[in-house]
């Protein structure tokens, strides 16, 4: 597939008002491929949280596109990324998800490592009449060419010629800080993990999380249990963030002046977003027995932040979602038209049993399969991918609402963080802005385009342009 194929998927021309996708972007296995190639395995993903490798000689396994890693906390506390692969045979090394080991025993040839990846035992090696030459190889586990961690986010790639994380994540890091900084020792799961497929892209999952379009004609039948719960008086169980009718309870407004104004979505490089809705502090929350202590410490703006609801998207597998409680989304692509997700509750560290509780009970409401949301969006998502097919009408029109409040110069609520965003849109309830995903595509098309010349270059025995802020501006 040539450049031109790729840009011509994305019909881009902010000056004319018009942004568009080609339904082959979500169907076509070819460029599933490229995006395997050139998106998750030359960039930045994200792996994990540390505090699950929290003690030494924990491990945990994942991957990183079609590559199985595992990641080490080795005896002195040191984390390490490797291929979870024996180099003997290349048999995978580590099987569970999770574990506490001080040596793995490859269960092929019974090569074995330590926790901090190197070889430790070479079967028989002493009668295996090995040439010289084979010394001169290592045989430790291959380890990751980048591995870093922000703030308990552990990210991996499988180039070395990559950004620095934190100027890969740039501006997007203050919304991880405010997800962290609501306990003073971070972030944990609580325990449990829920993984699930659906029959679709996974830029369908991408799109989703920030998509506050679909909220009130997909999820119905949650909002009907929230009024049931609001009949009977049910106090301290979820409530809606949209002000609905049918008696639904209305959101509450700080009185600064900007009333109308429900949420919005904001833009970063790289392919990061952030979309939210304002809510009070208010028993409602988790945090709420914490909200003066959280607000002597961080300021009132930033505490603020912690109770508003935010759906944060790090491009291009990772999704922190602050709404009916708190959710940690990791996407994994498994074909064209297959989707892998592991889901877990994130809760900061040592929160009240009451509040645990509650956010628990928050979680099991709307979360997962078996919640009264995920089912809704995950059939959504298998209705798109059969559209998709359509030979007929092959551009979208699912990412033009909110172009005419687009705005690069930021927006009163993301100012009062200090944060600079490359587009900003604020609105009412019923705004649900679409330009939030223009910068998933913007980066996705670079990237692929970026890989492409990387790929020209060698083959003409050029070196490899280095690694390009991914820029997207609103023009």
């Amino acid at each position: 597939m040539s450049k031109k194929d790729i840009a011509s998927l994305v019909d881009d021309r902010p000056e004319d008002g018009v942004f568009r996708l080609h339904r082959s972007v979500f169907s076509d296995p070819e460029i599933f491929e490229l995006e395997m190639k050139y998106i998750f395995e030359r960039n930045w993903v994200f792996l994990g949280l540390d505090s699950q490798v929290r003690n030494p000689h924990d491990y945990m396994t994942t991957t990183v596109g079609r590559h199985p890693v595992v990641v080490m906390r080795d005896g002195e506390g040191n984390l390490n990324a490797f291929i979870n692969s024996c180099p003997h045979k290349g048999a995978r090394l580590c099987h569970l998800a999770q574990g506490n080991r001080k040596i793995h025993v490859c269960q092929y040839h019974s090569w074995s490592f330590d926790s901090a990846g190197r070889i430790r035992g070479l079967k028989f090696k002493d009668d295996g009449q090995y040439s010289p030459a084979f010394d001169d190889d290592s045989h430790d586990l291959a380890a990751l060419p980048r591995f870093e961690v922000y703030r308990g986010f552990m990210f991996g790639a499988l180039s070395a010629d990559v950004l620095p994380l934190s100027e890969y994540l740039g501006e997007a890091r203050t919304f991880i800080d405010i997800a962290v900084d609501t306990s003073p020792q971070g972030l944990e799961l609580v325990p449990g993990v829920v993984g699930f497929t659906f029959e679709g892209n996974w830029k369908l999952q991408l799109e989703n999380c920030s998509d506050q379009y679909h909220f009130t004609s997909t999820h119905p039948s949650y909002l009907k249990v929230l009024d049931r719960r609001a009949e009977k008086g049910w106090e301290g169980t979820v409530r809606a963030n949209v002000r609905g009718r049918g008696g639904r309870k209305a959101m509450q407004f700080p009185a600064d002046g900007l009333e109308h104004i429900a949420g919005g979505s904001t833009s970063f490089e790289h392919g990061h977003n952030l979309n939210w809705n304002r809510r009070t502090v208010n028993d409602s929350h988790p945090l709420f027995e914490r909200a003066e202590e959280l607000k002597e410490q961080f300021g009132e703006a930033r505490r603020d932040w912690m109770f508003n609801t935010r759906n944060l998207t790090l491009f291009p597998n990772v999704q922190v979602a602050e709404n009916a409680s708190s959710q940690l989304r990791i996407i994994r692509p498994i074909s064209v038209d297959k989707t892998e997700m592991l889901t877990y509750c994130i809760a900061p560290v040592g929160e009240s049993a009451a509040a645990r509780a509650q956010r628990i009970r928050q979680y099991e409401d709307f979360f997962n399969p078996s919640g009264l949301a995920t089912p809704d969006d995950t059939i959504n998502y298998e209705d798109c991918q059969d559209g998709h097919l359509n030979p007929v009408a092959p551009w979208l029109q699912g990412h033009a609402r909110g172009m005419m409040l687009a705005s690069p110069d930021g927006d009163p609520f993301i100012d009062r963080l200090g944060v600079k965003a490359l587009s900003s849109v604020i609105g009412g309830v019923e705004l649900g802005d679409e330009t939030i995903f223009h910068t998933y595509y913007r980066s996705w098309r670079a990237l692929l385009q970026a890989g492409q010349r990387a790929d020209e270059a060698a083959a003409r025995g050029q070196p490899a342009p280095a690694p390009a802020r991914l820029v997207e501006t609103v023009r």
